[in-house]
């Protein structure tokens, strides 16, 4: 339940999934902290440091968690893993002496971090691969129809549009490989005392323990894990923002009036503008543009920490964690959320396609006219000169509202009778002879996506 008289963080309501929270939770992390001392209390049950009554004492009491104590009681200790012990061995009369034996706090805090890391890149690369096939599937759809293709946001030749989602999907599917390397080298700290030399284990603990948590750990540590792999989650989940980003903003220019050529779905009730109610801003584009920005600036944070973590340990990176990489992950969660909403309801407008098509390719098809007009004798200049003019005329017609004439002003010029006849100008003008095997490479990353999304 909300409590509207004090502030409420965004990433807990309004951006991300219910899943992605939960990971991330408090509730989550103390069960996991529980899950830790529980399973080292185990493992020196085994070497006789903890007895068989003190092992059940606290197995029996490891979900009986009391959050409201644990921070009544951090207000005294000004720390949060002691006030976690102190909590559990208010539960565990029998066993509490024992809780956190020869363990540091980052042997707890950091492994279950691990565990958390995990857990939300599984959910991540499930949303990926969601993604992944939806483009795919628009790459197959739209695989052979033309449309202008722009440089500058000028126009420049023809492509296809199922070319230029490959584009998309193919930037998506280096961050699904990336995040399968993060995820393949994802360990966390292990047991290994104040400055990971392990001095307060007794061989063969940490084996047991993380056996238990299903993780693995570096070999080589000091208080904490390397700040290393937070980098790599970081620059990971950057990365997926700016391909997410990278889309998100063609589709804010294609839905653009001057282009018109693609729509992000809009509900039946949706409002656009509180003061105009035509308007169909395209929000879910410009939100995708606006949480890239949050974990691209979040993404250099966790390098700070990571070079400008001190010798064995310093605390300068505490505070910052605990906002930076739960908010990382719940902006690409609602990134994928939108991006899915949008290419599975996206309006692919094909007369606009085609009509930006008629007004502005026949101007780049010039190029393809000197070169044949020149293979049959022309002068290249003089060609040139010619298609110039006709150009003039043409840009000028389109200018006063009138369709392209430039296809007829290039059948009637008497210079390039000379050269060509009008049936091989048609055929130089008809984009399609245009595209190169943009449709084959596009079908070729299609496939590609099938056989990872199946």
């Amino acid at each position: 339940m909300k409590d509207y008289l004090t502030y409420q963080s965004p990433f807990s309501w309004r951006y991300g999934s219910e899943e992605m929270r939960k990971i991330f939770s408090e509730e989550n992390k103390y069960k996991l902290w529980r899950k830790i001392w529980v399973a080292l209390a185990r493992a020196q049950y085994k070497d006789g440091l903890v007895s068989a009554e003190e092992l059940k004492d606290l197995e029996n009491n490891q979900d009986n968690i009391d959050i409201a104590r644990i921070w009544e009681i951090e207000k005294d200790t000004r720390h949060d893993v002691v006030a976690a012990i102190k909590e559990f061995a208010e539960k565990t009369k029998i066993g509490g002496g024992k809780i956190h034996l020869g363990a540091t706090s980052m042997d707890i805090s950091d492994n279950s971090e691990t565990i958390r890391l995990t857990e939300a890149l599984e959910l991540i690369e499930k949303q990926l691969k969601k993604l992944l096939k939806s483009f795919g599937e628009k790459i197959e759809k739209y695989a052979d129809l033309v449309c202008m293709g722009y440089t500058h946001l000028q126009p420049a030749e023809p492509t296809t549009l199922g070319y230029r989602f490959a584009f998309y999907a193919q930037d998506l599917l280096m961050d699904l490989s990336a995040l399968q390397f993060v995820k393949k080298n994802l360990k966390g700290k292990g047991l290994k005392g104040a400055v990971g030399t392990s001095a307060s284990y007794t061989e063969g603990v940490e084996a047991e323990v993380l056996k238990e948590l299903g993780i693995e750990a570096f070999e080589v540590t000091n208080q904490t894990a390397p700040r290393k792999i937070e980098v790599w989650v970081a620059n990971l989940l950057s990365s997926i923002a700016q391909s997410l980003n990278k889309f998100a903003f063609d589709l804010r220019i294609m839905q653009s009036p001057g282009f018109g050529e693609w729509q992000e779905p809009f509900a039946k009730t949706q409002v656009g503008s509180s003061a105009m109610p035509f308007k169909r801003n395209p929000i879910k584009s410009e939100q995708i543009c606006s949480l890239a920005r949050i974990v691209a600036n979040s993404a250099k944070t966790l390098w700070d920490n990571a070079a400008n973590q001190l010798l064995e340990r310093t605390l300068d990176d505490s505070a910052n964690r605990r906002a930076a990489i739960p908010e990382m992950f719940l902006a690409i969660d609602e990134m994928f959320n939108s991006a899915l909403n949008i290419i599975n309801g996206l309006t692919v407008n094909d007369k606009r396609i085609t009509k930006n098509l008629d007004i502005y390719w026949p101007f780049s098809a010039s190029e393809g006219i000197i070169i044949a007009s020149v293979k049959k004798g022309a002068d290249r200049q003089k060609i040139h000169e010619e298609l110039r003019e006709i150009s003039m005329k043409a840009w000028e017609a389109i200018q006063d509202g009138n369709p392209n004439p430039m296809e007829g002003l290039l059948e009637e010029n008497l210079f390039l009778k000379q050269y060509l006849k009008p049936v091989e100008i048609i055929e130089i003008l008809d984009a399609k002879n245009h595209i190169g095997n943009a449709k084959e490479r596009a079908l070729t990353l299609a496939g590609q996506i099938k056989k990872i999304t199946s």
